[in-house]
């Protein structure tokens, strides 16, 4: 199954990380990790109860360190788009279809769950590669953090062994860099670059690729850049380029 972390960012209250890592005890899950939390005390280890371990062993780090090793990010939210035009929100999943979607996985996933008084940041949502919200009520929406990391691994928790792996983050990082340049290639509006990037982030996110895949795309746009301007192609072939060794298909 993949190897799951949840991930907690500026947790507020320590009795919230507590109950949060007992829960995942419940459900069979270890691997937690905060960014940025509350001072954590006896109150902590107390809501904590049988998961010690889990808690002493919560991993510190930042933001930036989940993206870089993670195959896939899922920002977890209570705010949902109502409309497929805008896309920080869209598409999203509930817990279900996200077991689902990561049941033949084999990689790191990184579950991220926000701030007690306002959740997730555009920023952090925007680079997530898909979207999870729990549905609840409209009398009364808002789940505690622990209670939507137990609905989570709930769902999560009876996963099946992977068949594949997946492309690794820096994989996706140098495809996406890739892709970048191909819309300037193809003069590509500067105005709705960093929405249509977001889109191909949700789409690519969705589809799990392996490396094997991932190179086949880096394929597909150099033989479409040749197309579009042979000349141009060849001598950006005499400029090192990081994806050059990916193995691509041309």
């Amino acid at each position: 199954m993949p190897e799951i972390d949840i991930v907690l960012v500026a947790p507020l209250y320590e009795g919230n990380v507590g109950f949060t890592a007992r829960v995942m005890k419940n459900f069979g899950f270890s691997r937690l990790v905060l960014i940025d939390p509350c001072t954590l005390g006896n109150e902590a280890k107390a809501r904590a109860a049988h998961a010690q371990d889990v808690l002493r062993g919560a991993e510190l780090c930042t933001i930036e360190d989940v993206f870089a090793r993670s195959s896939i990010v899922i920002a977890t939210t209570g705010t949902v788009s109502k409309s497929v035009c805008h896309s920080m929100r869209m598409p999203f999943y509930s817990p279900r279809e996200l077991r689902e979607n990561l049941r033949d996985i084999d990689g790191r996933v990184s579950i991220l769950f926000g701030r007690e008084n306002w959740g997730l940041n555009n920023e952090e949502v925007k680079r997530s590669d898909m979207i999870c919200t729990i549905p609840t009520t409209d009398e009364y929406p808002i789940l505690n953090l622990s209670h939507a990391v137990g609905v989570i691994c709930y769902e999560l928790s009876s996963l099946p062994l992977p068949s594949y792996a997946l492309a690794s983050p820096v994989d996706m990082g140098y495809l996406y860099q890739h892709i970048d340049r191909y819309l300037d290639a193809i003069g590509h509006p500067a105005f709705k670059r960093e929405n249509t990037m977001i889109l191909i982030r949700r789409v690519l996110g969705r589809a799990h690729l392996t490396s094997r895949e991932a190179s086949t795309l880096h394929g597909l746009l150099r033989r479409s850049e040749w197309h579009i301007n042979p000349a141009q192609f060849e001598r950006n072939r005499q400029v090192p380029d990081p994806d050059r060794n990916t193995g691509e298909e041309e």
